[in-house]
């Protein structure tokens, strides 16, 4: 506890505050003391909700139980990378903030898998290599050997700083594609007195998305709904199945990302918020960021999930 110092009018003394609460009354140090925790018992609650930041494409800056979590790191500056389907240089946009202020507090980085809109090669230098990080079991040799030095495959489930992260299915595609694509994950996120959160990740809403949603009822969905087409075959999920997803958690909130960041998308913001409202998804259930936009979530949510169990 820091004490600042006073001065004694009547002598101009300097004393210690530590020596003023020593010879004040108890009644008048009691109250003192009951205002000062209250006021730390309301900046405590205050700075207890899930903040998830928006940065570009799938990158997220995920504030949860105190902790900061980095997902899918994507640093590219603006048409630095090739096209996907030959209509732009990707990304489609510059980052919202300087990859500094990304990094600044992370204590965790997520990389759900390698394709480059993930974790660029940028992004692979500029993470600081000692930083705690977790990713899928195909991919961990990979990302050691660009020198980080704490990777964590999740295999089913872990334990980090009181946050339970638990595996989840993915597929990037449907038929053929897939195997080009290669394996993804999802996971999903856990605290006391937190939101649960399931990112579902670079997948198409298929049976084992639809499993997570109904077994574990998610207070917030994350899903990259944009459309995205490789050689003409669908990667991920588009409008549609983004409706399935809201359809699906009536009682989540679903935030949708991966938008407007890449050439091979077809779907952006307002093609899916249009389409969203015609299909009676309203604008409190599918929330659709801007880049570098922070959606808040209280315990409420979770409150409400528990009284309806």
């Amino acid at each position: 506890m820091m004490f600042t110092t006073n001065v004694i009018p009547a002598t101009g003394q300097r004393v210690c505050a530590r020596t003023i609460i020593h010879y004040c009354r108890p009644t008048i140090v009691f109250r003192c003391w009951r205002r000062l925790s209250r006021n730390l018992e309301i900046k405590l609650t205050r700075n207890t909700s899930m903040k998830l930041r928006l940065l570009r494409n799938a990158t997220l800056k995920l504030e949860v139980a105190g902790r900061t979590i980095l997902v899918d790191p994507f640093f590219a500056p603006k048409h630095s990378r090739p096209a996907n389907a030959g209509r732009s240089r990707n990304p489609l946009l510059d980052l919202p903030s300087s990859t500094d202020e990304i990094l600044t507090g992370v204590e965790l980085v997520i990389v759900s898998h390698l394709h480059s809109d993930h974790f660029d090669p940028l992004a692979q230098s500029l993470v600081p290599k000692q930083l705690p990080l977790i990713c899928q079991p195909v991919d961990e040799h990979k990302i050691r050997s660009f020198g980080f030095e704490n990777v964590t495959p999740l295999t089913e489930a872990i334990d980090w700083q009181g946050i339970k992260l638990t595996r989840r299915d993915g597929r990037h595609g449907f038929g053929a594609v897939v195997e080009k694509m290669g394996p993804v994950i999802g996971f999903s996120i856990e605290a006391p007195n937190e939101p649960t959160l399931y990112w579902s990740g670079d997948t198409v809403f298929y049976p084992p998305v639809e499993a997570t949603i109904r077994d574990t009822r998610p207070d917030v969905i994350v899903i990259h709904p944009c459309g995205a087409l490789w050689e003409g075959e669908q990667i991920a999920m588009d409008a549609e199945q983004a409706v399935a997803v809201c359809n699906a958690a009536p009682q989540a909130v679903v935030v949708a990302t991966h938008l407007d960041s890449l050439d091979h998308a077809t779907v952006g913001r307002t093609d899916l918020r249009k389409h969203a409202l015609a299909r009676g998804i309203s604008v409190a259930q599918l929330r659709i960021p801007d880049d570098g936009e922070t959606l808040e979530f209280g315990p409420a949510i979770a409150a409400h999930r528990t009284a309806a169990e």
